[in-house]
């Protein structure tokens, strides 16, 4: 039987909200409906091909974080039972199975709350620079994909969609947000990555660094947006994982890595992706979900 893949929905009954580069929010009564499409944006760009289940893996690995991290501060998630949803949902069941959760309508933090355990990436290219990582002072000698003494925490601005983050540092960034949000924020952005980088490795992935999103909902700071998936996060093979080379991960790697194989400009319109790649990332993102969750899709 042929996977459906969704790269958009238009659900006419519902009001949208606004459209991200995989996800399609819609206004839910209280709440807002978050769909997760199999869209996929690399180097900022929306590819026109999407991949199978991604949209699938992305949400169900979001549900299992926000259960396994409430403890440690709440979070915007309310159900992904579509029979709880609201009527008027009830018409894209089928479409919604798997792929959307309802969650609390937050006020956005305009902040990319970005946590690094390993070197690697712009935090790499920055250190080799300056010897610093978005303005953190970090140890001599380390080498690319390298585990730091201790997670570091290197906001970024939140860019418009076909723009690129900025990353910037603790004192601009509290600018934006205020002091007392920004230590909120920081404190259990990293106490979130070590829990769940502490689980990971039970199950064979390092993860290297995560992107996560703060809002207010009744005037308190929750966490937002997706949480600790392959697409804001690096995740490793904890049995591959040797210092000093770039790493092969469970994310769009083979998508990113034929585009730069064929000089990719990286601005739009994207290049036909061909069968191949597009199997192959489909392949890494549901492994990523079993090894994390044991499930299947």
């Amino acid at each position: 039987m042929p996977i459906n893949i969704i790269t958009r929905t238009d659900f006419n009954d519902l009001k949208l909200f606004k459209r991200g580069k995989v996800r399609d929010v819609y206004e839910a009564g209280e709440y807002y409906l978050i769909v997760s499409t199999d869209r996929l944006s690399a180097f900022d760009v929306i590819m026109n091909e999407g991949i199978p289940e991604k949209g699938k893996v992305l949400n169900q690995i979001s549900k299992f974080w926000f259960d396994y991290t409430k403890d440690i501060v709440q979070n915007h998630f309310v159900t992904a039972n579509i029979d709880d949803y609201p009527l008027e949902c009830s018409l894209f069941k089928e479409i919604l199975r798997a792929r959307s959760m309802l969650v609390k309508k937050a006020e956005l933090i305009p902040l990319e709350c970005i946590v690094r355990g390993y070197i690697t990436g712009s935090g790499w290219i920055d250190y080799q620079k300056t010897g610093k990582s978005c303005g953190i002072e970090l140890p001599k000698g380390l080498v690319e994909s390298e585990k730091l003494p201790e997670p570091i925490f290197t906001p970024s601005t939140k860019a418009e969609i076909g723009t690129h983050d900025e990353n910037i540092s603790e004192e601009e960034a509290i600018v934006i947000v205020g002091k007392d949000a920004f230590n909120f924020i920081k404190e259990k952005a990293i106490s979130i990555y070590k829990k769940a980088a502490d689980y990971a490795l039970q199950k064979d992935i390092i993860i290297a660094d995560t992107k996560m999103e703060f809002g207010y909902f009744g005037g308190e700071i929750i966490l937002i947006d997706e949480l600790l998936t392959p697409d804001s996060s690096r995740f490793w093979p904890l049995n591959e994982h040797q210092k000093g080379r770039p790493q092969n991960s469970f994310d769009k790697q083979y998508v990113r890595d034929y585009l730069l194989s064929i000089n990719f400009n990286k601005q739009p319109p994207p290049p036909p992706l061909p069968e191949e790649i597009i199997q192959k990332t489909s392949k890494k993102y549901r492994e990523a979900l079993f090894k994390l969750t044991g499930e299947i899709i």
